[in-house]
């Protein structure tokens, strides 16, 4: 049967090292060599995912804009080195978030990969489970044999919304190894700002951090990839997790990526 590998990471849209950080994905990425890549806050209009798969080379690039005020600042995309046969997009109607998918065919059997990002709020979300519910009956209504659904679902293994995507598919990781990752964001990366706005910005996340999760020094799981039945999950792993070896506060991105090898 054929084995397809794809991968998911959130690139970050925060440009601060992006000229020093975009060389570790890439890298990263042409060492992994992945049929089919989920990206999530590609940057607009400097479109970091088209700079990606220009610098790597094989791929295509299928972008999805984010709706409303965003939409000219950050989307998602999905990168491919097959064939596609076509895509749709999904407003997912909150804070802009979309969800978006392409279609292949590999050999006689129709495959959906889907990709997301969605609602981001502390703790437990009203909004992130009904833009899950929006996913699962957008996909619900798209024949296919196999649906691979990734992204930055913003919840954590215990929360409702991923619960519910429980219901419907599969984690490859959790398939792989018996639990999630110990944790995919944020990564020790560092900015570039001067001091003053470095430290407002580590005092806001560790209060939202705080009133999330009553620990200003929290990390979690928030990075998936979902299949549906019918998929073999051969190997799931968290990638692109390494900091540049002459700088220990340097890593491709604030989310370590995720990337499984499955058996179609």
């Amino acid at each position: 049967m054929p084995l397809l590998k794809v991968l998911t990471i959130n690139l970050l849209n925060d440009l601060s090292r992006w000229d020093e950080r975009k060389n570790l994905i890439a890298q990263g990425v042409n060492d992994l060599q992945p049929d089919l890549v989920a990206l999530q806050e590609v940057k607009l209009p400097l479109n970091t995912a088209q700079w990606l798969a220009d610098h790597i080379g094989g791929y295509t690039v299928h972008l999805c804009p984010k709706t409303g005020r965003a939409k000219d600042r950050e989307g998602i995309a999905i990168l491919s080195r097959l064939p596609v046969e076509g895509e749709a997009n999904l407003d997912l109607r909150g804070q802009g978030r979309v969800a978006h998918y392409t279609r292949l065919k590999i050999k006689d059997k129709r495959l959906i990969f889907a990709n997301t990002h969605l609602y981001w709020e502390p703790g437990e979300s009203t909004e992130r489970y009904k833009q899950v519910e929006r996913l699962l009956e957008w996909l619900r209504t798209t024949p296919a044999d196999t649906v691979i659904v990734c992204g930055d679902f913003n919840g954590e293994p215990d929360q409702l919304s991923i619960k519910r995507m429980r219901k419907h598919f599969a984690s490859a990781h959790q398939t792989s190894h018996g639990k999630e990752p110990d944790y995919t964001c944020p990564t020790p990366l560092t900015s570039k700002r001067n001091k003053v706005e470095q430290f407002a910005r580590d005092v806001r996340h560790k209060v939202l951090n705080f009133v999330a999760h009553q620990d200003p020094l929290w990390r979690g799981t928030l990075d998936y990839i979902f299949v549906n039945d019918g998929v073999n999950v051969k190997a799931c792993d968290v990638v692109l997790n390494k900091p540049a070896p002459h700088d220990p506060t340097l890593y491709p991105s604030d989310h370590f990526g995720l990337m499984a090898t499955l058996e179609i």
